[in-house]
């Protein structure tokens, strides 16, 4: 394919729940192997180390693939992200990347909703959908989760470019369930939800948002909670084989790049009866 759409992955640390040597791998593999895109990876330097000379030029990239949980940028490089942003970039929020820069006031409006770091009632509303609309919750409840389950997710806002012609609904292979996020929500459009019972522990019996998309200036955010890679994981879970994460990734990273998905629904993007991996 030609003018691919440069893709700048953004890894390099993560919290004691979570591998990022494995998530960024399987993600470079997918990304690169899509044909669709061209994709530079960048390490961040280790826990605790020097960032003076983090200073990705973000400029070069269509989309930045944030996979990172950790230390904080310099000054500077937040400054020209933001920068970037403002002026039409795009972004895609992998899972745990929404556990990053709890005190990151753009950051987190670019994301809309985050969990855990100290967030907590302050940080904004969590975000619902009931009754067939979006409700923003301002009572108690920090970020949480049940233990990875499959679970349907039901796509709430059809005519969004990443989710145009996929299934009302559609079974996702086993992973964690994101619940009860909370941050600005400005700008924010719920594309598909899940929900988890009461009977089951941790679960809200909230339609919880899964799939978000958030307009930050003139820039695009595609933010996806799915994808879990455990700490002791040494191979890439069904979580990141799902075609439905796999394919909503793709659709995420072309619409935060150009604004339009042209990418046709494969075949084998599952519906609600079983999930499908590949």
């Amino acid at each position: 394919m030609e003018n691919k759409i440069k893709v700048a992955l953004v890894t390099g640390q993560s919290n004691q729940w979570h591998n990022w040597k494995v998530s960024s791998e399987a993600l470079k593999l997918a990304v690169n192997g899509d044909g669709m895109f061209e994709l530079d990876t960048f390490v961040t330097p280790a826990e605790g180390e020097d960032f003076a000379g983090f200073e990705p030029t973000w400029n070069d990239y269509d989309v930045i693939l944030l996979d990172y949980e950790g230390d904080s940028w310099p000054e500077a490089t937040k400054a020209a992200f933001e920068q970037y942003m403002q002026d039409g970039g795009g972004l895609v929020s992998y899972h745990a990347t929404d556990n990053a820069f709890p005190d990151w006031v753009a950051f987190n409006e670019m994301i809309g909703v985050g969990g855990w770091g100290g967030r907590n009632e302050a940080s904004g509303p969590k975000v619902r959908w009931r009754k067939g609309a979006v409700v923003f919750d301002d009572g108690p409840g920090e970020a949480m989760h049940p233990d990875p389950f499959e679970y349907l997710l039901e796509t709430r806002t059809p005519d969004h470019p990443i989710m145009r012609d996929l299934p009302e609904a559609w079974l996702h292979a086993i992973d964690e369930q994101y619940s009860q996020l909370r941050g600005p929500a400005k700008n924010l459009t719920v594309l598909a939800t899940t929900m988890a019972g009461p009977e089951i522990e941790n679960g809200t019996g909230e339609n919880e948002p899964m799939l978000m998309s958030i307009e930050y200036g003139k820039g695009r955010i595609f933010h996806t909670t799915l994808g879990h890679v455990g700490a002791a994981d040494t191979e890439t879970p069904l979580a990141m084989k799902c075609v439905g994460f796999l394919e909503t990734l793709f659709r995420g990273l072309e619409w935060a790049a150009t604004g339009e998905v042209t990418r046709p629904v494969p075949d084998d993007f599952p519906g609600a009866d079983m999930p499908v991996v590949r």
